[in-house]
C-alpha cells in the first residue's frame, strides 16, 4: 500500500510538532524538511541526536559546560506553554541547539512550575534537579535545510543542512511532560 501526498503532508506535520505552531503563529513559511533514519545523521550529530537521554545533560557533557536559555519567542494557554529557545554555553553565550517546545505545566509542581516559567534553565536540567523520573523518546530524526530564522539563532550564515529530533519527554505513568523539536547547529564543535 503507498501513502498518497495527503497522507505524507499529514505526517510531516506533525513530525516537526511544535515547530510548525510556532511559524504558523509567526506567520513565517515552514522551512523545508524531511525525515530521515538516525544512521543518515553525520557525526558528532549523530551521537548527540540518536539515544534516549536527556539533550540537556549530552550537550553539557559534549561542550564540557553548563547551559542556559535565550527565549526568543514564547504563548502560554491554561497548562500548556510554549517557547522558542537557544541553549548557549555558561560564560560564552555559544549557541549550541536551538528548541521549540510545548511543556504541559500541570505535570509540574511548585517550584518546578516557576522554574520553568523564569525562562533561564533548561527543561531537562530541571526535571534532572527535581528528581522526576522521566523518560526521553525520540519520535523523528529530521533533515532541515535552515531559514533565516534558524541561521540567525544560531548564529551561522552557511546554507547547510542541519540535523534535529523530534523527542517526547514523559514522566513514570507515561503522561508526555514536554514535545520537543531540537536542532543542532552545523558546526557542534566540542569546548575545548
Amino acid at each position: 500500500m503507498t501513502q498518497s501526498s495527503t497522507d505524507r503532508s499529514v505526517i510531516k506535520r506533525t513530525a516537526v510538532n511544535p515547530l510548525d505552531d510556532f511559524y504558523a503563529w509567526n506567520q513565517r513559511p515552514l522551512m523545508p524538511f524531511e525525515v530521515i533514519p538516525g544512521s543518515e545523521i553525520p557525526e558528532p550529530a549523530r551521537s548527540l541526536l540518536v539515544h534516549e537521554r536527556d539533550m540537556t545533560r549530552t550537550l553539557e557533557q559534549f561542550h564540557r559546560g553548563s547551559l542556559h536559555l535565550r527565549v526568543l519567542s514564547r504563548r502560554r494557554s491554561a497548562d500548556s506553554y510554549w517557547r522558542e529557545s537557544v541553549l548557549q554555553l555558561d560564560g560564552t553565550n555559544q549557541p549550541v541547539e536551538f528548541g521549540a517546545i510545548r511543556i504541559d505545566l500541570s505535570r509540574f509542581a511548585e517550584p518546578w512550575r516557576s522554574q520553568i516559567l523564569e525562562e533561564h534553565l533548561p527543561l531537562g536540567g530541571i526535571l534532572n534537579a527535581s528528581g522526576i523520573i522521566y523518560t526521553s523518546r525520540p519520535t523523528a530524526y529530521l533533515r532541515f535545510h535552515p531559514d533565516a530564522f534558524i541561521t540567525c539563532a544560531l548564529h551561522f550564515s552557511e546554507s547547510v543542512p542541519v540535523f534535529g529530533r523530534q523527542n517526547a519527554l514523559r514522566d513514570s505513568s507515561g503522561a508526555i511532560l514536554a514535545e520537543i523539536i531540537e536542532i543542532l547547529p552545523p558546526s557542534n564543535e566540542r569546548r575545548p
